[in-house]
């Protein structure tokens, strides 16, 4: 039998006639699990320092006059399946930078942006702001999933455009 490093691990064999007491005793315990021989129990969740087999274990029954045993049999004792890392990536913004305001006159106090992005297209939680006038950015480390994205443009009075139209990207 094998169990996933990290799991718990019970076995409890059962013993007939149980009169008179039937006491249960162990060969070649794992180190990991503990026995108890009044039930004939043997339990533990291995770690993965114990990857690994532990061979020829052995449960005895006995009643005083009589025994059976089980064995003799194997645990194994797997690594855990390991976890990749996070995928990471990148998407890299470009955008128009605006020439007149929404009124239609010509835009003279451009300060930045406001790049707005999220994993929802009407939950853009996460945000970035830039000072001066370059149109490109590249949004780092992001996990993998479909992310939405919109710019603002920002006044040098910290007036605020609405968002642009919403862009998206699959990581």
């Amino acid at each position: 039998m094998t169990v996933v490093a990290g799991t718990a691990y019970s076995f409890e064999p059962t013993a007939t006639p149980t009169t008179p007491a039937v006491t249960f005793s162990i060969e070649n315990q794992p180190s990991w699990a503990s026995f108890d021989a009044t039930t004939g129990t043997l339990s533990g969740t291995p770690t993965t320092s114990d990857v690994g087999a532990t061979a020829n274990i052995t449960i005895t029954a006995s009643n005083g006059t009589t025994s059976a045993s089980i064995g003799p049999f194997t645990i194994t004792v797997s690594a855990p399946p390991a976890t990749p890392p996070p995928a990471t990536g990148t998407a890299t913004l470009n955008w128009d930078a605006p020439t007149q305001n929404t009124d239609g006159s010509a835009l003279a106090d451009l300060a930045g942006y406001r790049i707005y992005y999220g994993t929802s297209a009407s939950q853009l939680t996460q945000q970035t702001t830039l000072n001066g006038p370059s149109t490109t950015y590249v949004v780092n480390g992001l996990a993998s999933g479909t992310y939405y994205f919109a710019v603002t443009a920002l006044a040098s009075d910290g007036t605020e455009s609405a968002q642009s139209n919403i862009g998206t990207k699959t990581i």
